[in-house]
C-alpha cells in the first residue's frame, strides 16, 4: 500500500496513536517496536478497543483488512506525516537549541494563537517518534504550527528538519547539553545548526538574538527577522529587562509582567514577542499572551510553602543553565535565600568536571547555603561552611527530616532523573 493510499485511511481517523492505553474509537494505530516490547502484540488489542486501522510491521500479526502491513512501522509514521505536511502545506515554525525549547515552544504558542488557529508539539514530544505525530495532529483549519525539535547526537536535527520542512526556525541557544551524545559544545554547535542549513538552502526565514555572538554570526547572509538588547536597528528592540526573581521586560512600547522567572528566560519571551511581531501580532495582544502564560511541571515554577518562597525549576538542567539559574538567583535582592541543586546528567567524560565548575562557582561567588546532591557533586566535595554535599537524594532527605528551611527563598534544580521536587515533601 502506497503513503497516499495509507494517508487516504489516515484522513477517514479521528488521530493517531501508539498506545493501546489511550487508544481512541476510530483511531489509527501505528505499532511501533520499543526497547522493551513488540507493539504489534497490541494490534488486536487496538482494534478490539476502537481502532479504525492498524498499521505493523510483523505479518504474524495480520488480522484482516483493518491491517496495514507495511516494512517498517516507524519508517512509515514518519513518511505519512512528511506526506500530510506537505499535503496541507500548513505554515510551520520549528525551534530548537540546548535550554528553553518547550518554554519558548509555549509562548510562542499563546503569542500566536491570538490571531491564528495554531497547533503546537504537545509537551516536549520532540523527537523522531514525536515530530511526525505533532505534524499528524494538524488539520485543514491548522493556520500555524509550532514544532519543537530536540537532539542528543549529529543529523538528528537535519532528519527532523526533513520530515517536518519547516518554513521559518529558531534557535534558542548552544549550551552544554547532551553532551556525551554530541561530543562536546562543538558538537552541540554544529547540530543544532541543522536547522540553520535546512533553512538557509531552502531559503526559508530564520528568527535570531543578534546578541548571540554566534548565531548572528552564522545567521549575517539569511533572510532573517532580529531581536537584540543592544543594537537598536533590530526588527524588536528589547528596551530593558528586569528579573527580581520574575521576568519583566519593555519592548514594541509595553511593558509586559511575565510569570517567568530568571534573566535567561528574556530570551525566551523575546523570542516569542519578536515572532509575535512578525506574524502582525498587537503589542498589546503580546503582552496580554505572555503575561496569560504560567509555567507547569516543574518549569521555572513559583511556590510558596510554608513560610518560603521556592523556584522549583527540576525538570531538567545541564551546565549551561544551571549555570545561568545560579547567576540569576545569586543577584536576587533578596534575603534568605538557599540553592537545592542536583546532579547533571548524560555528560559522558566531561561530567566530573563540569561539576566541578559548578561547585567552583558556588565556592568563589556565594555565601548562602548551597546543599549539592548526587554522586557527582558528592565527587567534588569541598570545605566551605556555606557548601553541604550529599551522595543520594535519600542523604539529603535524611538531612531534611532534622532542619527545616524557614522564611527562604529557595532554588531548586536538577537533571529529571534526580527528580528534586521530591524535596517539597520535606519543606
Amino acid at each position: 500500500m502506497t503513503i497516499q493510499n495509507i494517508h487516504a485511511l489516515f484522513l477517514k481517523c479521528s488521530r493517531v496513536s501508539i498506545d493501546t492505553r489511550k487508544i481512541e474509537s476510530n483511531a489509527l494505530f501505528v505499532a511501533i517496536k520499543g526497547d522493551r516490547f513488540d507493539a504489534n502484540t497490541f494490534a488486536e488489542e487496538a482494534l478490539a478497543k476502537g481502532a479504525s486501522y492498524v498499521i505493523i510491521d510483523n505479518k504474524e500479526y495480520y488480522i484482516d483488512e483493518r491491517t496495514i502491513l507495511v516494512q517498517d512501522s516507524l519508517k512509515t509514521l514518519q513518511e505519512l506525516a512528511s506526506y500530510h505536511r506537505n499535503f496541507l502545506k500548513t505554515p510551520i515554525v520549528a525551534l530548537t537549541g540546548s535550554n528553553g525549547k518547550t518554554t519558548t515552544k509555549e509562548l510562542i504558542n499563546v503569542v500566536l494563537s491570538k490571531k491564528f488557529k495554531t497547533v503546537a508539539t504537545v509537551g516536549n514530544l520532540n523527537n523522531h517518534i514525536g515530530v511526525p505525530l505533532t505534524l499528524l495532529t494538524f488539520t485543514k483549519d491548522t493556520e500555524i504550527g509550532i514544532v519543537e525539535m530536540g537532539a542528543n547526537h549529529q543529523k538528528e536535527i537535519e532528519f527532523l528538519c526533513e520530515i517536518a520542512q519547516p518554513d521559518y526556525g529558531f534557535i534558542t541557544n548552544f549550551g552544554k547539553a547532551h553532551l556525551e551524545g554530541f561530543g562536546g559544545v562543538e558538537g552541540v554547535i554544529k547540530g543544532k545548526s541543522e536547522m540553520y542549513a535546512y533553512l538557509k538552502a531552502n531559503d526559508k526565514l530564520v528568527f535570531v538574538n543578534v546578541d548571540d555572538e554566534i548565531q548572528n554570526s552564522k545567521t549575517v547572509d539569511f533572510k532573517r527577522y532580529s531581536f537584540s538588547g543592544q543594537d537598536k536597528t533590530a526588527d524588536v528592540f528589547i528596551e530593558r529587562v528586569v528579573a527580581n526573581p520574575l521576568v519583566k521586560i519593555d519592548a514594541l512600547g509595553v511593558t509586559i509582567h511575565s510569570h517567568l522567572i530568571g534573566l535567561y528566560n528574556a530570551n525566551n519571551i523575546s523570542a516569542a514577542i519578536t515572532i509575535g511581531h512578525y506574524f502582525g501580532i498587537l503589542p498589546s495582544e503580546i503582552k496580554e499572551a505572555v503575561e496569560s502564560y504560567i509555567p507547569e511541571n516543574n518549569r521555572s515554577q513559583l511556590l510558596v510553602k510554608g513560610s518560603n518562597e521556592i523556584i522549583l525549576d527540576a525538570y531538567n538542567a545541564n551546565p549551561s543553565s544551571m549555570k545561568v539559574a545560579l547567576e540569576n538567583f545569586i543577584q536576587l535582592d533578596k534575603p534568605n535565600k538557599a540553592i537545592v541543586i542536583g546532579d547533571m546528567y548524560e555528560l559522558g567524560e566531561e561530567s566530573l568536571s563540569e561539576h566541578k565548575s559548578i561547585v567552583d562557582f558556588l565556592a568563589n561567588e556565594c555565601s548562602f547555603e548551597c546543599h549539592l546532591v548526587g554522586k557527582d557533586f558528592f565527587a567534588n566535595t569541598i570545605k566551605k561552611d556555606w557548601l553541604h554535599f550529599y551522595a543520594t537524594f535519600e542523604d539529603f532527605a535524611d538531612f531534611l527530616s532534622d532542619h527545616s528551611f524557614t522564611q527562604k527563598i529557595i532554588l531548586i534544580k536538577g537533571s529529571r532523573g534526580m527528580a528534586l521536587e521530591r524535596t517539597l515533601e520535606y519543606i
